[in-house]
């Protein structure tokens, strides 16, 4: 069921067109240098960021640090863009054989200069988000956004499970459900 889940999101990911009113209202929100890195995503992680965003002001939330990770949360994939026959590969690849994944998303000791373009691709999606913390702490985020846009991909603890109001809680559930 979490492989239907994956190809529907997809899906909505690629056809989502970027809503005028929240591009000029996540333009308010970040500093010129954050809102350069923003431009620099990919047309559907702009799209996916904005739903997010979306998503969060419609919850009634408004700390200003939740929703810029929200929107920068995959700056860290620009190391490689992905293609969407790559994105499909890691998340069919991930929803079958999770373990495979992890393995081919972790960064030899050698780098990644002369790996094939799929084996890199299992690097960005592992990777991504640490790539992405430093990449928006460069952009001048505060430490708390730098922590969220890190640990997005984390699926929150149980002691922040209980609480309902963790940061860290609502943008990986919004993530996960753009």
């Amino acid at each position: 069921m979490r492989i239907v889940y994956r190809v529907r999101q997809f899906w909505r990911t690629i056809s989502l067109k970027t809503d005028p009113h929240k591009l000029e209202q996540a333009k308010d929100l970040l500093t010129a240098e954050q809102w350069e890195l923003f431009l620099k995503l990919q047309p559907a992680e702009q799209s996916h960021a904005l739903a997010m965003y979306g998503k969060l002001l419609e919850q009634g939330e408004n700390q200003p640090e939740l929703l810029v990770a929200a929107l920068l949360h995959d700056v860290g994939k620009q190391r490689y863009p992905m293609n969407p026959i790559e994105r499909t590969m890691v998340v069919l690849v991930k929803a079958l054989v999770p373990g495979q994944a992890r393995w081919w998303g972790s960064l030899p000791p050698d780098g990644w200069d002369n790996l094939p373009g799929w084996r890199k691709a299992f690097i960005v999606a592992g990777q991504h988000a640490d790539w992405g913390a430093q990449m928006a702490r460069e952009a001048g985020v505060s430490p708390l956004t730098e922590s969220l846009i890190r640990e997005h991909h984390d699926p929150p603890c149980r002691e922040v499970e209980v609480n309902e109001n963790s940061l860290q809680r609502k943008l990986w559930l919004v993530d996960n459900e753009s």
